[in-house]
């Protein structure tokens, strides 16, 4: 099948599902090579029927925070639930009590409805009050790894940020100052920097995605090329 990501702010049986992202697990372009914690992402996703958004909600994710209810332990927060889309219809591959990466990195850009809010009504028991408002352009997140990541890696490169393209968003993960009263980033991690990019569509937003990525190197550092191919196929 087909994965797919769908996180929801839950507050005991009040889901709120937040806008669906794809995941890209594998290394290397057309899926090659051993699985990631994620070399992109890209939202909306345009496979994402209704129908089947509907069975995510209806046949997992609210009877799921039911469930949770019903034992006694009612769930407040945010439910990352990943998913398969098979000939059987949607499957659970994992569940997660928090936000998903890169998945968030697509997502939270096009969510225009105050997240602090949303939380606060999460805390106070009134999340059924709140409706989520969506910023209607898409999102692609790029990944730029350490050489050698998921393997062994060196650690220690100086990165260098060029000037990013209007509309795009740089996420820091795997780095650290090179030493303290210095601005110097040096790379600390597997995955070290995100990209990520609001556009028109998703075409619009890979090629600026890729455009910013272009703009930030390091020794070794490599990156998926075909991020977000899927989905303009399909559009």
């Amino acid at each position: 099948g087909e994965e797919l990501t769908v996180m929801s702010f839950i507050e005991g049986e009040t889901v709120l599902p937040m806008e669906a992202a794809q995941d890209h697990k594998a290394v290397w372009d057309n899926d090659q090579g051993p699985n990631t914690g994620g070399m992109g992402a890209y939202s909306p996703v345009p496979h994402m029927l209704s129908a089947l958004f509907d069975q995510a909600y209806d046949d997992i994710l609210l009877p799921t925070a039911k469930a949770m209810v019903s034992e006694g332990r009612p769930f407040k927060g945010i439910l990352y639930a990943g998913l398969m889309i098979t000939r059987k219809g949607m499957q659970v591959i994992e569940f997660n009590a928090r936000f998903g990466d890169p998945e968030t990195q697509v997502v939270l850009p096009r969510l225009k409805t105050d997240l602090v809010e949303i939380l606060l009504a999460i805390h106070e028991g009134r999340l059924a009050e709140i409706e989520l408002e969506w910023d209607p352009r898409a999102a692609v997140a790029i990944v730029l790894a350490s050489a050698g990541y998921p393997g062994d890696y060196d650690r220690g490169y100086e990165i260098k940020i060029g000037d990013l393209p209007a509309d795009t968003e740089l996420y820091i993960a795997g780095a650290k100052l090179a030493g303290e009263g210095t601005e110097r980033l040096v790379t600390s991690g597997g995955r070290v920097l995100a990209l990520t990019a609001l556009g028109a569509d998703i075409e619009a937003a890979r090629s600026k995605a890729y455009e910013g990525i272009g703009e930030l190197n390091f020794e070794g550092a490599h990156y998926r090329r075909d991020i977000a191919n899927k989905a303009i196929g399909r559009c």
